[in-house]
């Protein structure tokens, strides 16, 4: 299947509703391959990142750090190729002024101030670049990730987060200007209980998943809605979040968090991982150990289990395959409008 080739699947005369929560390179994969499945997609993506240019940008001008948003627009964008390209296109570490800054993160840090948030300029520029589906960041204003670990220690930031190397408790996010209780636009809340399907994940457990669903507004949306909710389980654990976490484990958390068993389904790659084939040097945050498989812990918490081969090896790194993922979702989605209908 072509990048421009679509399956045209529809649910009563409308396309099937998928609302995908998170953010870091797994994001995008999901999201395009549903695009490709003729998904209604909303992409509600974290906003609590500081690291690379996206940090270099929020430290500088204070605006939303605009990476994964600007990934996911591009994987949701009907635009020529080329356009596509000048948008990714990431300036070189000898050009000293612009070094590390891809070009569309300089366009969305220059729309927000422009728009006075980034909320509103990614719907206009949503509009420019031709997108089909919906981007939403998950809050109108930088947030701060904070955590506290198990030995009662506390940090604020998901860089230095991750690189204390410590086992991380919880997480919750506050906004970044004044400290308060951050809340998302009511688009977002709206496209949760409006979805066929709910999709976390692939992506950071503490630090791509869980700043969304600690948004007050968003984490109770979640628990409300009568979609269908879905976990995609990490194929390898993370350094200094996951480490010898099992499938039940990453669940556990998320029913942690928000203080209820609301994961419905988990798509879980059981395909074996070979062994030295991860780049190390390349993807330093992942460790070397897959996610151990927990299949009895995760249907005491009443979880539908999936277990299929998801895993697509390239270049050294380990990644789902975003097509057989999507066409799970896809049967889920229709399933989960079925049920819902009678």
């Amino acid at each position: 299947m072509t990048a421009d080739h679509k399956i045209i699947r529809v649910i009563r005369g409308r396309r099937p509703k998928v609302v995908v929560i998170g953010g870091g390179t797994g994001l995008p994969v999901i999201v395009k391959a549903l695009h490709n499945q003729n998904a209604d997609v909303t992409a509600v993506v974290t906003v609590a990142d500081d690291g690379g240019s996206s940090g270099a940008l929020r430290n500088y001008i204070n605006v939303v750090p605009p990476g994964d948003i600007r990934n996911v627009m591009v994987a949701l964008s009907d635009m020529p190729a080329l356009q596509r390209e000048v948008f990714q296109y990431r300036f070189a570490s000898t050009d000293s002024f612009f070094a590390g800054h891809a070009i569309g993160n300089l366009i969305i840090a220059a729309l927000s101030e422009m728009q006075g948030g980034i909320f509103s300029a990614i719907q206009q520029l949503s509009a420019m670049m031709q997108v089909d589906g919906h981007v939403y960041p998950a809050c109108n204003t930088p947030l701060t990730l904070n955590a506290e670990f198990s030995d009662g220690s506390t940090l604020a930031g998901e860089a230095e987060i991750t690189a204390a190397g410590k086992m991380i408790k919880r997480v919750w996010v506050t906004r970044s200007d004044n400290g308060g209780q951050p809340a998302a636009e009511q688009e977002v809340i709206d496209a949760i209980m409006d979805a066929d399907v709910v999709v976390m994940g692939p992506g950071s457990l503490f630090t791509s998943i869980l700043p969304n669903l600690m948004i007050k507004n968003v984490g109770d949306a979640v628990l409300k809605t009568k979609a269908e909710v879905i976990y995609i389980v990490n194929i390898m654990t993370q350094k200094g979040e996951t480490d010898n976490f099992t499938d039940a484990d990453h669940v556990r958390v998320l029913h942690n968090h928000l203080h209820q068993d609301f994961v419905d389904t988990v798509l879980v790659n059981i395909e074996h991982v070979p062994v030295g084939y991860l780049d190390t040097q390349k993807y330093t945050e992942i460790s070397t150990r897959p996610v151990r498989s927990d299949y009895a812990g995760l249907r005491k918490m009443g979880c539908r289990v999936i277990s299929s081969d998801f895993l697509e090896l390239r270049g050294g790194g380990v990644f789902h395959d975003g097509n057989k993922v999507a066409d799970e979702i896809m049967n889920l989605a229709f399933q989960a409008n079925l049920k819902n209908k009678r």
